[in-house]
This record gives C-alpha cells, structure tokens and sequence, in this order.
C-alpha cells in the first residue's frame, strides 16, 4: 500500500530536503559564527591598540606632568608660569569679564608678574532698580548716579586685582613666590580717536609676608590697594591711565640659560670682555640712536656719572644721568641709592642704571620710587639689537637658586670683571 500510494518516496524526498536545509542553515550558522569571531578579533585588536595608545598618552602625559613638578620645585620659570596659568584658569567671573591673561615668572627676582585683562565699564549695570507706576501700568527703570557707577567700577577693579593675588599666593610656596605683581590694563576703544587703545589702570606689587597679614574677608578692596602702594588710575571709568611697576616684555628680556655655556664659543660680542672706557661709550650710542643727546663723562671726573643725556622726549624729561656697570654679579640696593644722591647733586630730572646683570626687587622697588629707569643684561641686549643693530651677549646669567637676602641686600656689587 506504501508503494501504492507513494508515502515512502515523499517521505525519503522530504527528508532529503530536510537534511539540505539543515546543511545549509548548519553552514550559515557557522559562517556567522566566523563572521562574528574575525568582527570580535577585529573589534578586540582595535580595542586594544585603543587601550595601548591611551595608556601611551597617560604614560607621556604623567611623565610631561611629573617634568613640569621637577622643574616646579626647581623654580623653572616655564613650570611655574604653566602651573599658575592653570590656576587662573580655574579662576570662575560673571558672563561679560574676559578671561585673559600672562604670566611671568623671575627667578632672579622670586616674583610672578600677571598681566590681567580687565572688564569693561559696561559689567556695572546702569540700572540701580526698577519701579512699577500704576498711574500707566509700567515698570520704569531708576538708573544708577554716574558717581555710583565709578566708584563700584573702581572698586571692581580693586576685587580682581586682590583676588588674582591671593589665588597665586595661596597656590604657590613662599620659596619660589616671595611677590606678586599685578598689572592690569583695558582693551577698549578711545573715543576721541576711534582707535582701539590698552590702557593699564592698575598696577601692584605685594610682597607675600605682606600680603599674608591681610584679612581679605574685611578688608575694604580700594583702601587695601592703598595701603599696598598700588598704581591706580585717578579716573578708571575714563580711562585715565598709570604707568605700571613693570612692563611685559619679560619673556624677550629673559636670560638664556645656556649663555654661560656658549658664550666662549658665540661669535657675539660679549659685554664683560669690553673695557669700562668701550662698555661705557657702546652705552653712549645706544641713548643717541635712542634719539637721546648724549655724550661720555670723563672717568676720573665723573662724581660717578658715566653718561649724561638729554632729550625733549617722555623717556628723558631733560636732564638724565647714566651709569653703566659691567658686573657679572647682583647689583644692590646700594647703587641704586647711591645714583639718587648724584641725581641730587646735578639736579637731574631721571636717571638710568644699566648693567650687564640684573636687579633685585627692592631695587625695582627704590627705582620706580625716585624717577630711575633700571635697565638688566637682557633688556640691555634687546635694546643694543634693536636700536644699533649689534648682536651681543651680556656674558652673564642670574643663578637660578638666588636666596631671599640676595634680592633684598642693601648692598654689595658684584665684582667688575
């Protein structure tokens, strides 16, 4: 009956189709199954090229990161200028307060200078309050007094300047940061010219054991600046601007590390090897091509002038006497007391006390005090190339690890070479 009616046939048929469906599902399977493991094996390999780059940008990283403490903790300026940049980073101001800033660090000097970017007058609302009148159904502002306004611009500029000190002098040690300097300036628009001008309207020099005594919490910000001896500008809101303590080129008057190393070598002129007399005539032409009048005292009859110059301009203001010292060591306090009495005795107007050195801060300090313009080896050197054309080197460097009494002694020269 089975062969009769042909069950057996399609029973073997279907199996046999079964059996070729299974096969080729079993196939399939299998080569999702290796589709899927190369995808996985490809996935893991990507992955862990992934993971052994990260781990390089962490490794390069912590070892960048743990350079930088090195050079932190042995006073690199670079460290300490990129970790206090961080640290105004974090710094949190309301919208419409620009977020700009330098830094610079002197190791000669122990001290941070900071040229901040200040807001404008327009963060002081011009609206002390607003009053509904129901008589017209209106809420009409009441504008702030002019005099109000300045005098919260003024005392705005005060908060940012205090607040940027304590950030740096809380962030970092006393042994590196003995003082701040806190220039700030405004980037706006003169509207006399039209042209856009950046003015400084602040300038502060703190010293840490000073400023360390503040309570800031009570303290009243403008009175605090005062008591600082701040530079500030009379009339901030209208731009009135000050000179500050110290201007910010400092980056391209910064000693070279290696010029101790190479100067034997360098093809340069190198200022220690002048005699006094071509040291003191090279500062001669530099004050002319300045566009001084200037001309050499003799030495044995100088009453320690080296130089007089006269000009019309703002850098002079008439009469200006020169002294040049070719040192390889710390000018003190000392000469730069000595250059006021002789200011005294000739009745001079300014004077300038160039070196082939550096200064401490309590020179920078006394100078900016008495009309006296302090000029280092490496200004001195910008200086030469720019207005002679000369490539020089002033021969010397400052240590790197200068004591606290090396900035603040009152006294001894180094030895002229």
């Amino acid at each position: 009956m089975g062969k009769l009616l042909g069950g057996k046939a399609r029973y073997e048929r279907a199996l046999t189709e079964a059996r070729a469906r299974y096969n080729r599902a079993t196939d399939s399977y299998q080569q999702r199954v290796q589709q899927r493991l190369s995808e996985l094996n490809a996935a893991r390999s990507a992955y862990d090229r992934r993971v052994a780059e990260e781990k390089r940008k962490v490794a390069e990283a912590n070892a960048q990161l743990n350079q930088i403490r090195a050079d932190f903790d042995a006073g690199r300026p670079e460290a300490l200028e990129w970790f206090a940049t961080k640290v105004l980073e974090r710094s949190t101001y309301p919208p419409g307060f620009p977020k700009l800033f330098q830094v610079a660090y002197r190791p000669e000097n122990r001290d941070l200078v900071v040229e901040f970017e200040l807001p404008p007058q327009s963060v002081v609302p011009e609206v002390r309050a607003y009053k509904y009148v129901k008589a017209r159904d209106t809420i009409d502002p009441i504008p702030r007094p002019q005099t109000e306004v300045k005098q919260r611009y003024a005392k705005l500029l005060a908060d940012v300047a205090l607040r940027t000190l304590h950030e740096i002098f809380t962030s970092t040690p006393r042994e590196l940061v003995e003082a701040v300097v806190f220039n700030g300036r405004l980037n706006t628009v003169d509207q006399a010219t039209g042209k856009k001008v950046r003015p400084h309207l602040l300038s502060v020099e703190a010293e840490r054991a000073e400023f360390e005594d503040l309570v800031l919490a009570d303290v009243n910000p403008v009175a605090c600046l005062k008591r600082l001896n701040a530079l500030v500008s009379p009339n901030p809101y209208d731009l009135e601007a000050i000179e500050p303590f110290i201007t910010f080129d400092l980056k391209r008057f910064r000693f070279s590390e290696d010029m101790d190393v190479v100067s034997g070598l360098d093809s340069r002129r190198n200022l220690l090897k002048l005699s006094p007399t071509e040291f003191e005539h090279l500062v001669r032409e530099l004050f002319v091509a300045m566009g001084a009048e200037a001309w050499t005292t003799i030495p044995s009859k100088d009453g320690g002038v080296d130089a007089v110059a006269t000009s019309d301009n703002l850098f002079f203001g008439g009469v200006c006497l020169i002294q040049a010292k070719r040192w390889a060591n710390l000018v003190g306090l000392e000469a730069v007391h000595a250059l006021t009495g002789v200011m005294a005795d000739h009745n001079a107007t300014t004077g300038v006390l160039v070196t082939t050195s550096w200064f401490g801060r309590a020179s920078e300090q006394f100078a900016q005090r008495n009309r006296i313009t302090l000029i280092n080896g490496a200004e001195l050197k910008h200086l030469i190339k720019k207005h002679l054309n000369i490539d020089v080197i002033p021969g010397t460097t400052p240590p790197r690890n200068l004591r606290a009494s090396d900035n603040k002694q009152t006294g001894r020269p180094g030895p002229t070479i």
